[in-house]
């Protein structure tokens, strides 16, 4: 015999269903590791931007699957939901909204049992430490090191850490007597939905400066390709016209075509070449 939904699971369902036909653009976001008085001070940050709520992961899917009938590609949103999940419900654009949780956030120690964000690497180099026991150390987790001028020195970059594995109790020590903190405090925006596309966190994290040089970039390609192939725009055609002046100019004076703009630069072709005439003939 099947139990009734109690009436709040319902109630929770149907807020959220309501929230995703209602908002354009719904952040999946997965809230492990996120210390209560930070969520707190970002809640705080983004008042009157975004909403941010969660519930049980078999409710969001039921939610989910509720707004599947009044949203295209709602559904597709599911597969993010990771770690101990959340959604994010805004009207404002996704980009400035991951950039503003990104700069909220700050770095922390790794803890053992938490899964690495990205490869984590100790890098090659001389260190702090006294040779003894920590060689061995080093070396049960792969990390070529040697004595160099009394202090123990890390032979070649070694990969601690890959991203996606968890993070052992002897890495996690490790990393913190090598002042490695790998770990970042705040909301971790996995994808966001908007129109039917998801944007993956990779697409989202966008480095600004580096997107203005490859705009500039682009826009300088494509100025010389319309100027090129004769293509007016309204960028490229004052280039055109100075480009097909030039063009004009040279053939005119290439073969001696008189006017008013060409008469002079003719008539010191000719002085140039009688000169260069009269110096091979001695005339």
């Amino acid at each position: 015999m099947s139990r009734e939904a109690a009436p709040y699971k319902k109630k929770v369902v149907k807020e959220f269903a309501d929230l995703l036909v209602k908002y354009p653009i719904i952040g999946a976001i997965n809230m492990e590791n996120m210390p209560a008085p930070q969520l707190a001070k970002m809640r705080s940050q983004l008042r009157g931007k975004v909403v941010i709520m969660m519930t049980k992961r078999r409710l969001l899917k039921l939610a989910i699957e509720k707004a599947k009938e009044k949203k295209k590609g709602i559904g597709i949103i599911e597969k993010y939901l990771k770690g101990m999940p959340a959604l994010l419900f805004t009207n404002d654009n996704p980009f400035s909204i991951y950039k503003t949780i990104k700069k909220s956030k700050s770095k922390a120690p790794a803890k053992p049992g938490q899964i690495a964000p990205h490869d984590i690497i100790i890098k090659a180099g001389p260190t702090s430490f006294m040779p003894g026991p920590i060689i061995g150390e080093l070396g049960q987790l792969g990390i070529k090191a040697g004595v160099e001028g009394g202090k123990i020195s890390v032979k070649e970059d070694v990969v601690v850490v890959k991203e996606g594995q968890t993070i052992s109790d002897k890495a996690a020590s490790m990393l913190l007597r090598f002042g490695i903190e790998p770990m970042e405090i705040g909301l971790d925006i996995v994808a966001v939905y908007e129109d039917g596309l998801i944007y993956e966190k990779s697409v989202l994290d966008v480095d600004e400066i580096e997107f203005a040089a490859r705009l500039a970039k682009a826009c300088s390609y494509g100025l010389n390709l319309a100027v090129e192939s004769g293509f007016p725009t309204k960028e490229s055609i004052i280039v055109l016209i100075q480009k097909a002046t030039r063009q004009a100019k040279y053939l005119a004076i290439e073969f001696a075509i008189p006017s008013k703009e060409v008469m002079a630069d003719i008539l010191a072709k000719a002085e140039r070449q009688m000169l260069s005439l009269k110096g091979k003939t001695g005339l």
